[in-house]
């Protein structure tokens, strides 16, 4: 867990809009400010390489029991490795430790790879949640933690 307020957690953050803002329309985006992800309702992982960020995810928790997946990016040159997926189960055990029954997502309905990793870990394919809107652009994911099973 760290605070995504480092240099090289800003420069992944910013690379990670770089590549969603490519794939998808502005106004069809929700990204989150390392201002926004350094508070306390946020925690962060980062999976590091001699020292140097190269990929994160974050937790941000809502009320109602539900707990969010947020800002998971891995650099290109680090891809298929399987750090998304171990980031995505250090979130998942965090929220599962938490108390949380219900662990959501909202990713771009083009980002492929992304969409593999949830659907290999255990998320399946959801109506819209928390407050996103439905778009073309948005794919919505979530796992019920309660029994382990997807929802």
């Amino acid at each position: 867990m760290e605070s995504p307020l480092s240099d090289d957690v800003r420069a992944l953050v910013a690379a990670l809009n770089e590549t969603t803002l490519a794939l998808t329309p502005a106004e069809h985006t929700h990204h989150m400010s390392v201002e926004q992800m350094a508070r306390p309702d946020t925690t962060l992982f980062v999976a590091r390489e001699d020292g140097r960020a190269v990929a994160m995810g974050a937790l941000r928790r809502h009320g109602h029991y539900v707990a969010e997946v947020k800002r998971m990016y891995t650099l290109p040159s680090h891809q298929g490795r399987g750090l998304g997926r171990a980031i995505l189960a250090r979130i998942e055990h965090l929220a599962r430790e938490e108390g949380f029954a219900r662990l959501v997502l909202e990713t771009g309905s083009n980002f492929d790879a992304a969409c593999h990793v949830y659907a290999s870990a255990g998320f399946a394919p959801c109506e819209p949640v928390l407050e996103y809107p439905p778009s073309a652009w948005t794919a919505f994911y979530a796992k019920d933690l309660a029994s382990g099973a997807s929802t």
